[in-house]
């Protein structure tokens, strides 16, 4: 039986599935191919939905007998979430309306995901975690293949949804073992079975640490990290680009707190059992993420390889453990959500007479011709490679030193060198902007919801050096709900 007070912590989660089939029956009855009324109310459902997670304050709340909880760390992923899917949104109305795909869908769909995502970071049991998931991923699948008339489009979703019921079943699969193994599929009961909470703690045999190696493959899936990231350069490059933007920011987001939650709350005891199998993936993601982007041609095949390699440096925070290596992965999720929603809408406003271009070069004297929007690339790419003293070259210290801190002296030299090799092809975009001849000048004037992102974007990753301390702050007491112990 739920009682009145179960449902206090959920209110952010209710309110958006409420509003999510009101504006699906709203679109409905409404009989118009129009994006843009739709749109505005998901914004301001998701700016509603934010203030809402912001009042229930930075207490642990549980809810559902112990399926769902509340507290400052998923208020934190939350807020990352909400503010991705919003930006998100707004950057596709132009480009829904140019391409002849303005439907009411999208915009619903986009919220739909977001609720999964939102249910995800909250999961404090298997079961609930399968649930979001699982909301988030058909969501997603339908996003893939939303140009229903391109080949691309259509062949990303079918990848997509391939590859993404593969890693549900990994996932699914390495559940059952753990709860064959230990009993219970809830977080916190998992704690206390492997720290001997109830007086018999259960040694991590083969089929425990079996089930943990099948769960963090299914997840990482999610994260695109390798080896399961063979998904990304494909569906990045087949799918509308606002999806594509969206597929970078948010899920991502959500993925690496799932991620950390799993892996610190019921496995916080079995550290020494899935460091090795963290600090394997990161590495490859780096170096995969690094050397695969060199030789692409198309920018939004580029940014998959970056987001691969973005995966494999906020997994060094994660490799790393500890209240030190889960802040420098918030502060990192931070900063790569602005980096990457500037980027993507500079690639949003790549046309050259009305008609959308993805070829690297295309962007060749774009510093003559609109010598802001060059500016702006230019100051995201720096921030990308990692350039101090901008955003991305402090979210890369905070994970590299939390690797020190936990003497993993190998993976942070690895991480540094892969560093270096990435900021070669973030350079070229800046060469080409600069140094190159334009063939073809890009189409002027940008939409204003874009031009807005790039601005705020940008603002960020310039002004994080000097006033550090609010997401610093933020982060450190988010990290610290998940080592009550340590603090």
């Amino acid at each position: 039986m739920i009682k009145t007070l179960d449902l206090v912590p959920v209110l952010p989660e209710i309110f958006m599935a409420v509003a999510a089939l009101a504006l699906l029956m709203l679109g409905v009855f409404r009989k118009e191919d129009n994006t843009r009324p739709i749109s505005v109310l998901v914004i301001l459902v998701l700016g509603a939905t934010m203030m809402l997670v912001s009042s229930l304050g930075g207490e642990r709340h549980l809810a559902f007998n112990g399926l769902f909880v509340a507290d400052r760390f998923s208020g934190f992923a939350k807020a990352l979430i909400l503010l991705a899917s919003a930006f998100s949104v707004a950057m596709s109305l132009q480009y829904l309306e140019k391409e002849r795909v303005s439907r009411f869908e999208y915009p619903v769909l986009v919220l739909l995901a977001t609720l999964g995502m939102m249910m995800m970071v909250s999961a404090n049991d298997f079961m609930s975690l399968y649930l979001g998931l699982e909301l988030q991923s058909l969501s997603l699948y339908i996003l893939a293949a939303y140009q229903r008339d391109s080949l691309k489009s259509t062949e990303a979703g079918l990848k997509y949804f391939v590859l993404g019921a593969l890693a549900s079943g990994l996932l699914l699969y390495g559940v059952s073992l753990l709860y064959g193994f230990a009993g219970t599929t809830n977080f916190d009961g998992l704690h206390n079975v492997f720290a001997g909470g109830h007086g018999h703690a259960v040694k991590p045999g083969l089929g425990i640490i079996a089930g943990l190696v099948f769960v963090v493959a299914g997840l990482s899936f999610k994260l695109s990290a390798v080896p399961f990231h063979m998904w990304a350069p494909d569906v990045y490059e087949g799918a509308p680009t606002p999806v594509t933007s969206f597929f970078a920011v948010a899920p991502k987001i959500a993925a690496v707190c799932l991620f950390v939650r799993v892996l610190t709350g019921p496995f916080g005891d079995l550290a020494d059992q899935w460091r090795q199998v963290v600090t394997f993936i990161a590495i490859g993601s780096m170096f995969v993420g690094a050397f695969g982007a060199v030789v692409q041609t198309n920018i939004k095949r580029l940014m998959a390889y970056s987001s691969i390699g973005h995966v494999g440096f906020i997994l060094v925070g994660v490799a790393a453990g500890g209240e030190l290596g889960i802040q420098g992965v918030l502060i990192y999720l931070a900063i790569y959500l602005f980096m990457n929603l500037g980027a993507f809408a500079v690639i949003l406003s790549m046309r050259q007479k009305g008609r959308l271009v993805e070829d690297i070069n295309d962007l060749g004297g774009l510093s003559k011709t609109n010598p802001a929007m060059a500016f702006i690339m230019a100051v995201l790419m720096f921030s990308m490679a990692g350039v101090p003293p901008l955003a991305g070259f402090w979210g890369k210290f905070y994970v590299f030193m939390a690797a020190i801190e936990a003497h993993l002296y190998t993976l942070s030299v690895l991480g540094v060198l892969s560093s270096v090799v990435s900021a070669f092809y973030y350079l070229r975009i800046i060469k080409i902007i600069y140094f190159d001849e334009c063939s073809e000048p890009l189409d002027r004037p940008v939409g204003r919801s874009i031009a807005l992102v790039m601005a705020v974007s940008t603002l960020v990753v310039l002004a994080f050096t000097f006033v550090p301390a609010p997401l610093v702050t933020g982060a450190k007491a988010a990290a610290a709900v998940l080592f009550p112990a340590a603090g």
